[in-house]
Parts: structure tokens; C-alpha cells; sequence
């Protein structure tokens, strides 16, 4: 009798530590939990990324672009840290972006573009409630893919309809990055506020900081039709060597059924954009850089403005791949 008591008591062993290890789990997961509801209800649920309309933000950003003599310098330390702001998000550290723009008066959030799955940075001034806008402008970088070409507007508002031209073209071409100047070119005292003719801009350190990456730029600008008759588009490397990008950037836009004027072998009207900083930085550093001067009628049209655009775009895919290359 006794050893089979003893032989029961010994199978029961295992049996009564169940009832332990299942409240040791239970009280695991309701800790979890616990912790889990506190989190949430410090910080909220992860919020989706808001969704923008391009264009329709750019029309809302330039009725508000400082007035004449209102557009401010910014000074060296201010540029230095949009440059390594925007360096960072190029470079796939969004997180690390937001301290040296925060220091310049800066803000960085992530948006989706309306009408695809696109997810964009987003840099802005962040300007309080009735705060005078400084003139520095935005930027937005392609956070799907790598980086490897950029749309440069440095005279909306003054060349009219270059800024939804620059829209339309980071829109259609994934890997970019959209400069966009804050204010017209003659809201400064003397030239202040004309950056591509200007190196103390956040403008021009920001393009900078993109050729350094040796990455090629589109910059688009707009003449009248009677500065250069007869032409839709004038196409340039600026100071820079016309090399075969230039050449076969031309012939896609012609192409497109655009008039052309290549300004290495043409008049093309006195546009050919070698006083451009930014060219001239490019050109310094070996990267692919296009003028692209746009007539008046071509930028006031929609579907001609939009069919320059696709146009540009293919021009971008091509940089971005290291295309024409062939002489």
C-alpha cells in the first residue's frame, strides 16, 4: 500500500505545476497589455501619413509669398543646416533630418501625393499663425527609391507656371527631388530674392548639397514668346559643357512636338543661362545640369504645360539611369 501511494503521489508531481505556469502566462500577457494601453494612450495610434495635392498646395503657398523688400537672407549657419537637413533625408535619415532644420525654422513630415502610393518628405517653414513668411522655400524628396535626379524652380510666380510645371514633373518621375524657391524674384532688396543668380539662398545651398551628391538637375524657367520667336523651349547647360545629355534632352523635347533652340549652335534670344549659380556649381562638379527656358504659351496652356512635363519626365527616367551617354 504504500509504495503505491507513493508510486501516485510521484505521477501527480508534474500535473500540479500547470495551474503555475498558466497564470505565470496570464499575468505575462495581461502586463503586456497593460503596458501596451498605457503607450497607447501617452502617444495615440501611429497616425496615417496625410495626403496632398501637389498643385493645389503650390497655388495655396505662392498667395502667400512675402511682398516686396520682405524677403529675408538667410545667413550662413541657417543654410548650412537646411543643406544637412535635406542631406540627411537624401540619404535615407529622415529621423536625423528634423534637428538641423528644426534649428533653421524648419518642418519635416512625411505625406502621401494624392492620386498614388507615393510617400514624399515634406520640408516647409514653419511659420506660425499671422508670422511673415521669410522667402526661403519648400522642398520635397521621393521616399520610395533612391535619389537620383531633381526639379529645380528658382522664379515661380514670376516666370508664371513654372511651379506647377516643377509640380507636375516630380510627379510624373519617381527617384526626385522637387526646390522650390519662396518668394518671386523681385520680393528683395536688389537681386536678394533672384536665387539662381544668388549663392547666400537656402535655395542655392540646398541644389548644392544635391550636386555634392552628383545629382543631375532640371531647372525650368519662362520667357516671353517675343524674347526668343518662333520657340517653345530653350535648352542649355548653362556654364557647363553641352555635353550628350543636354543633346539628347533636346531631341526628346523636340520630339514631343516641341520648337526647340539649342544655345550651344543657335540665337536662341540671350537665355542660355550661364550666369546660373546653380549650373555653374554643377558644371564645377561634374554633374549633369539642363537650363530649360519654356515660352510663355507653352507654360499658359495646361495640356501643353502638361505634355512638357511627360516630356521632362522621360528626360529625368533617362538621368536617373545614367542615360545618354552615347554621343
Amino acid at each position: 500500500m504504500t509504495l503505491i501511494t507513493h508510486a501516485k503521489r510521484a505521477v501527480r508531481k508534474p500535473g500540479n505545476r500547470r495551474p503555475l505556469a498558466v497564470a505565470a502566462l496570464l499575468a505575462l500577457c495581461v502586463t503586456a497589455t497593460l503596458i501596451t494601453l498605457v503607450f497607447r494612450a501617452a502617444h495615440g495610434p501611429p497616425a496615417a501619413a496625410p495626403t496632398i495635392d501637389l498643385e493645389e498646395h503650390i497655388r495655396e503657398y505662392i498667395r502667400h509669398f512675402p511682398s516686396d523688400h520682405e524677403y529675408r537672407i538667410p545667413d550662413p549657419a541657417q543654410r548650412a543646416q537646411v543643406s544637412e537637413g535635406i542631406a540627411d533625408i537624401v540619404d535615407g535619415r529622415l529621423d536625423a533630418a528634423g534637428r538641423p532644420l528644426s534649428e533653421a525654422g524648419y518642418t519635416v513630415r512625411t505625406v502621401r501625393l494624392a492620386g498614388s502610393h507615393r510617400m514624399v518628405a515634406q520640408v516647409a517653414e514653419a511659420t506660425g499663425r499671422g508670422a511673415q513668411p521669410r522667402g526661403w522655400g519648400e522642398v520635397f524628396v521621393d521616399l520610395g527609391r533612391r535619389v537620383q535626379w531633381s526639379a529645380q524652380v528658382p522664379h515661380p510666380v514670376s516666370d508664371q507656371h513654372t511651379e506647377l510645371l516643377g509640380a507636375e514633373l516630380f510627379s510624373r518621375a519617381p527617384g526626385g527631388v522637387l526646390v522650390l524657391a519662396g518668394a518671386n524674384r523681385d520680393a528683395g532688396r536688389g537681386n536678394a530674392a533672384d536665387v539662381a543668380h544668388r549663392r547666400d539662398s537656402v535655395f542655392h545651398a540646398v541644389c548644392a548639397a544635391l550636386a555634392a551628391r552628383r545629382i543631375p538637375g532640371i531647372q525650368v524657367h519662362g520667357f516671353a514668346d517675343d524674347s526668343s520667336p518662333g520657340n517653345d523651349v530653350v535648352v542649355s547647360a548653362g556654364p557647363g559643357e553641352v555635353g550628350p545629355r543636354v543633346r539628347e534632352a533636346a531631341r526628346s523635347l523636340s520630339s514631343a512636338g516641341f520648337t526647340v533652340c539649342r544655345a550651344w549652335d543657335q540665337d536662341c534670344g540671350r537665355l542660355e543661362g550661364t550666369t546660373n549659380v546653380q549650373a555653374g556649381t554643377a558644371a564645377a562638379d561634374d554633374v549633369p545640369f539642363l537650363h530649360i527656358e519654356n515660352s510663355r504659351s507653352v507654360r499658359d496652356s495646361r495640356s501643353a504645360r502638361s505634355r512638357l512635363a511627360a516630356a521632362l519626365a522621360e528626360v529625368a527616367r533617362q538621368l536617373a539611369k545614367g542615360g545618354f551617354t552615347a554621343a
